[in-house]
């Protein structure tokens, strides 16, 4: 049994801004069933909720601040969750990263350069709770001094750092290392040091054991300029400790056959149903009722990482094919305003949901023959795992986790069983357009049509899959 520390800015369902919330709520309960002893820590911010209000434990003190560790649980499991209690930086209206005005807080630096010592007094049995971990598993930048500050230590854990998202980094003006009263030993270009400035993120990369992110597809293109955002040297000369394990999917939650938000219920022996879960949805978003058209659906942030501009390309084409098409997202005004004229102009194939609705996505997804993820990049992504397991085939580009996930659907991979999507290549209108034609070709070959529904359901995306991947690697350094 290993002892792991799971070290996260936010944690699903305690605070969610992202994925990083889904990873830490999902992947220490997975390998808590694999027997493992496994803790998350994470600071004790005013908009925790979902949760047993946590107990106090101890007081440690670091860097002049007295910090209180409280302790609950993750709802309905058994995984300990230590809270890092300090009112002054935490307890204020808002998410961990910006105001209740969507303005990020002046003194982030320091909020998680604090959170981060605590984490390394925890790490080597220093704050009184006679329980050191094996190994330290440390998530995006907010946690990236953690490794550095360890790598000062004798007898230190392992640690384990994963890059969900290589864009955000953490970096700060140089007079900030000074104010965070940090080791000057860690103060040079193969440490914390970025062209003059303190970069949280180069602490994780630069002094972990190993370095791992959410998809092995993606653990490549980081060490490319167009993804590593000025890091894909370091990421390069990591690249022997640097590996990629795809995200797990809920799978309790995203299940066609009991799924409680959604029409009908069906599993890949059922197929037939499905469509009734079409024409529910269709009634639901006044578009005419018709099982025989093809649904595509999108869920999703309407901003250019997604692809959604390719879309909107090529929606003047799309409307008048025979088919329909169903969005559900926010994000860029323009983007918004422009998905809405759209739907404006022709009700009886385009509709469009601006915001978030949980019921609404779990219709669309049952719902819809295909879906769309034109992602011009894309770490992990959730929503093509979800769509194959409801046998809605994603139509995806070929990039990080989708590349990995989804299996194109061509002679041989139709042959030998494994075909589960359709993928293209560059982030243009056109090859987004050639690929829905595809699909629509093959879509009106019904018996193909459900077999590649029933590959796509048959894949195991399950987070056991995951912990089993982390495991071998905890085991491994």
């Amino acid at each position: 049994m290993k002892k792991i520390l799971f070290a996260s800015s936010e944690t699903h369902p305690l605070i969610k801004t992202g994925g990083l919330a889904d990873v830490a709520g999902s992947l220490p309960i997975a390998l808590t069933n694999l027997d493992q002893d496994v803790r998350v820590i994470m600071p004790h911010y005013q908009g925790i909720k979902n949760c047993e209000p946590g107990r106090y434990l101890c007081t440690v003190r670091v860097n002049n601040c007295d910090v209180n560790l409280l302790e609950t649980h993750l709802p309905e499991s058994d995984v300990v969750v230590w809270l890092v209690d300090y009112p002054p930086y935490f307890n204020h209206p808002g998410n961990p990263y910006h105001d209740e005005n969507g303005i990020p807080w002046p003194d982030i630096g320091d909020r998680f350069a604090l959170f981060c010592r605590i984490v390394v007094e925890v790490a080597m049995n220093r704050a009184y709770l006679d329980w050191k971990p094996d190994v330290v598993h440390c998530n995006d930048w907010q946690t990236g001094l953690v490794p550095a500050l360890l790598s000062l230590e004798e007898h230190r854990p392992a640690t384990v750092f994963t890059i969900h998202n290589m864009a955000y980094q953490g970096v700060f003006p140089s007079n900030a290392y000074t104010l965070l009263n940090l080791p000057g030993q860690l103060w040079h270009p193969d440490g914390l040091e970025y062209h003059g400035m303190l970069s949280f993120i180069k602490g994780g990369l630069s002094y972990s054991d190993w370095i791992t992110t959410v998809s092995p597809t993606y653990a490549q293109e980081i060490q490319t300029p167009e993804f590593g955002y000025g890091l894909e040297g370091l990421l390069a000369h990591r690249q022997p400790t640097l590996s990629g394990i795809i995200n797990g999917i809920d799978t309790k939650v995203w299940n066609p056959e009991t799924d409680p938000f959604i029409a009908q219920t069906y599993s890949g022996k059922t197929l037939g149903k499905k469509v009734l879960n079409k024409t529910a949805l269709q009634a639901r978003l006044g578009l005419p009722v018709n099982a025989d058209l093809p649904l595509l659906g999108l869920i999703g942030r309407l901003v250019d990482q997604k692809g959604i501009d390719l879309v909107l390309s090529c929606l003047k084409e799309l409307v008048n094919m025979p088919l329909q098409f169903a969005l559900l997202g926010s994000g860029d005004n323009s983007i918004q305003v422009r998905l809405q004229d759209f739907a404006r102009l022709y009700p009886d194939k385009v509709s469009v949901t601006i915001g978030y609705d949980e019921n609404l996505a779990h219709q669309i997804e049952a719902g819809s023959d295909l879906f769309l993820m034109p992602s011009r990049f894309e770490p992990c992504g959730l929503n093509q795992m979800y769509s194959q397991r409801y046998g809605t085939l994603p139509v995806v580009r070929k990039t990080g986790g989708l590349a990995d996930t989804v299996v194109d659907t061509l002679p041989d991979t139709i042959k030998n069983g494994t075909a589960s999507g359709f993928v293209f290549n560059d982030a243009v209108p056109g090859a987004l357009l050639e690929t829905i034609k595809r699909a629509l070709v093959v879509h009106a070959n019904p018996k193909l049509w459900q077999e590649l529904q029933r590959n796509a359901m048959r894949k195991d995306f399950s987070w056991e899959n995951s912990a089993n991947q982390y495991l071998a690697l905890y085991r491994e350094i």
